[in-house]
């Protein structure tokens, strides 16, 4: 349960429903998912959010499935189920099956633990590695 009490849509007004309805929109859903709403209690973060969002995850060198996947896997890193599903079904919208899903957390799981055993024995970083700019 958030820790606030969600803004609506019904009694979303002004700034807040003209980016519900874009989201919806956008989003290709009939509802406001919940985050949206919670972020709505406070309207400048609600469209800080919202416009960095649609700027970020906007085609561009990388397509947008490749954009969800990535979100996938930070979500998957960071614990954040609701961010997590949320990016799932973004993702398999535009055509992600359950073997890409697999390997994806294959790849997540591989680098999170390849990262944290070279953070703790803190290997040094190849001087090769850092001339490759």
């Amino acid at each position: 349960m958030a820790t606030v009490k969600m803004v609506e849509y019904d009694d979303a007004t002004g700034d807040v429903k003209q980016i519900f309805d874009e989201i919806m929109k956008l989003r290709e859903i009939d509802f406001v998912p919940n985050v949206w709403k919670t972020l709505a209690v406070h309207p400048p973060t609600l469209r800080r959010l919202w416009d960095g969002l649609r700027e970020v995850m906007a085609p561009g060198r990388l397509d947008t499935l490749t954009k969800e996947m990535i979100a996938i896997a930070v979500s998957a890193t960071n614990g954040c189920e609701y961010c997590l599903w949320s990016h799932t079904a973004a993702a398999r919208k535009q055509g992600l099956d359950d073997e890409m899903l697999g390997e994806l957390m294959a790849v997540v799981g591989m680098f999170n633990q390849t990262n944290r055993l070279t953070q703790g024995y803190q290997v040094e970083v190849d001087p090769q590695y850092r001339d490759i700019g």
